[in-house]
């Protein structure tokens, strides 16, 4: 069979997100923007046309308020309102800051504090919060809100501000509209989720995020026939480029899901094409099909139908969404590309999706990259991998070991400017300008990059080896029976060796289906014991775990699903964990080697 090579679609030049709308509204007028859902129920559509002078409204009203190179805050689910603030405000207002709505009032108000936001613009759910902390906040002038049909209580009115806005547009206003954009100046603050440390305002420019979607829009076909279910949240730069402003970009219609929870009803009311997800959403799916297939007494029959459709898909011959057509039925029968990233996902779902009919890409990115770095193609991809870098970015492994495993360099147009208002944590990640990312992998021979883990996570032991906690989880996480799991280093007493450590949470549903009952302590122990070996068999003596221990709760997670390693280390007590037990006898005692 001959070798698969990619072919890379033609895409046009855009300078700027003002200049991608301009162009967008060119070419697709009168376009499905937006499909969207209204409190009875009943879907409509916000044109490119109307998206645009929505666009022109809002944002000459915010420039008529004073906003002028200021920061605006914004807060909500997703909506088109939320959209519809973005743009508006980095193409002539300001600087945009998205927050992410799962946070304390604490942290929004330091969030906030930190930007100097003069205006927020929110849903009404957050607005308790806001009028609570906003006598906190010096630089805050205005609170927008998304759902007031009036100005009130000192409360502006989103709607308001759009009429106002045209009005202006009418009696001959044009200092929005002709508002040039330096394409290399910040123009979005991002504050990063904070998973191994603090979290960091990362400074991108429309020069940035536009090379990201030129790049990202030349690996898939896509056309105004297209839609996406916009379901990660919006804040996450993730969503925001490549489920968002790409999307503007391709012509292709946005919706809305309304929550986790409604997932499926979303997917069968809105039938999109493309859609954007993390590996917590595709597993719990794998997870339903083969569920459903156990009960039905079918489990053999579609292990052996994902071999099938794979195979002949190898000779050519592809029956994949003929032999799968009730779960792609399930999947709103046109879902045809997913984009996974934020966390590494399991081979095997992405083979098995692969062979139900479903291009599954699996990526790399990060904020600081606006955020693509690489992705797997459609028909040229390593399961294990992230991909190959998109264009116009270079990778490289610096300073690699025996293993060529080294810490992760990217260079690009698409590298942030910088951190916001820290100077000693930008000069410590640019250098040369190469963007030190603090992920460790390595590049096989065919150009492919794979993830090993972060560099503040990596256990080094006594020796000197390197243990990438990840890699370890990724293991463990494939057992049936583990839902998550957290994988840590401590020293023994003696101060001689690393022990390597794991948090467990069991998998009780799957637990009890297999076993038929909830098991007691001492069963559940045994059980999840048992994965443990499993797991260890397949790592090198240094790297086996030597202790375990079983958690109810789930740990704490950021909105796109990766645990808050930092916090929860924390939360640990590590330092003290040998304390605790008799950690030198745990080899023996445990018998997990």
């Amino acid at each position: 069979m001959a070798k698969k090579v990619h072919k890379y679609f033609q895409v046009r030049k855009i300078t700027s997100l003002k200049d991608m709308v301009r162009q967008s509204v060119e070419l697709f007028p009168n376009c499905s923007a937006f499909t969207l859902k209204d409190k009875d129920g009943n879907f409509y559509s916000v044109t490119f046309k109307q998206f645009q002078e929505q666009i022109n409204a809002f944002g000459s009203a915010l420039t008529e308020l004073g906003l002028k190179n200021a920061m605006v805050a914004v807060l909500s689910e997703n909506r088109y309102e939320w959209c519809l603030t973005y743009l508006a405000v980095v193409n002539g207002v300001g600087v945009i800051v998205p927050l992410d709505k799962e946070l304390p009032a604490n942290e929004l108000e330091s969030l906030l504090s930190r930007s100097e936001a003069q205006a927020i613009i929110t849903s009404a759910d957050y607005l308790d919060i806001l009028m609570d902390i906003k006598n906190n906040l010096t630089s805050l002038k205005y609170i927008i809100s998304m759902d007031h049909k009036e100005d009130e209580n000192g409360v502006l009115s989103l709607q308001k501000l759009i009429e106002k806005g045209q009005r202006l547009i009418n009696e001959g206003y044009r200092d929005y509209i002709d508002a040039e954009i330096d394409p290399e100046v910040m123009h979005m603050l991002i504050f990063t989720s904070g998973t191994t440390d603090t979290s960091k305002g990362v400074m991108l420019s429309h020069k940035n995020i536009c090379h990201d979607i030129m790049a990202v829009s030349q690996l898939i076909y896509a056309d105004t026939r297209d839609s996406i279910l916009s379901i990660l949240p919006l804040h996450h730069t993730y969503e925001c480029t490549a489920g968002f402003l790409t999307m503007v970009y391709l012509g292709i219609s946005i919706g809305f899901c309304e929550g986790l929870r409604h997932i499926s009803k979303n997917i069968q009311e809105y039938k999109p094409t493309l859609m954007m997800s993390v590996p917590l959403i595709l597993e719990s799916v794998y997870e339903k099909i083969v569920k459903k297939a156990k009960k039905e007494g079918s489990y053999k029959k579609l292990m052996f139908g994902l071999f099938i459709a794979s195979l002949l898909y190898k000779l050519g011959i592809d029956l994949r969404r003929k032999l799968f057509s009730e779960v792609h039925e399930s999947l709103g029968g046109r879902l045809r590309i997913i984009i996974s990233g934020a966390a590494a996902l399991n081979p095997k779902i992405s083979k098995a999706f692969r062979a139900m009919g479903f291009n599954l890409l699996q990526g790399y990115g990060l904020t600081e990259c606006s955020p693509i770095v690489s992705v797997n193609r459609v028909e040229v991809y390593k399961d294990a991998s992230v991909g190959l870098p998109i264009a116009g970015v270079e990778v490289k492994i610096d300073n690699p070991g025996k293993d060529k495993i080294g810490e992760i360099l990217v260079k690009g147009d698409n590298v942030m400017l910088g951190y916001y208002k820290n100077r000693e944590a930008t000069e410590e990640v640019l250098k040369d300008g190469w963007l030190y990312t603090g992920d460790f992998g390595y590049i096989d021979r065919d150009g492919f990059l794979y993830i090993t883990g972060r560099k503040k996570n990596v256990i080094v032991t006594k020796n000197g080896k390197n243990i990438y906690p990840e890699d370890i989880e990724l293991y463990l996480n494939r057992s049936q029976f583990i839902k998550e799991s957290l994988v840590y280093g401590v020293d023994s007493e003696d101060g001689e060796e690393t022990i390597v450590c794991a948090q467990i949470v069991p998998n009780m549903e799957a637990i009890i289906e297999q076993f038929g009952k909830e098991p007691e302590k001492e069963e559940l122990e045994k059980i999840i014991k048992a994965e443990v070996k499993k797991a260890n068999k397949k790592l090198t003596n240094y790297k086996k775990i030597k202790h375990f221990e079983i958690r109810e709760e789930e740990f704490e997670k950021t909105t796109t699903k990766k645990i808050k390693r930092y916090v929860e280390l924390l939360s640990m007590n590590i330092s003290n964990l040998a304390n605790k037990v008799n950690i030198s006898n745990l080899a023996n005692k445990l018998k997990l080697k």
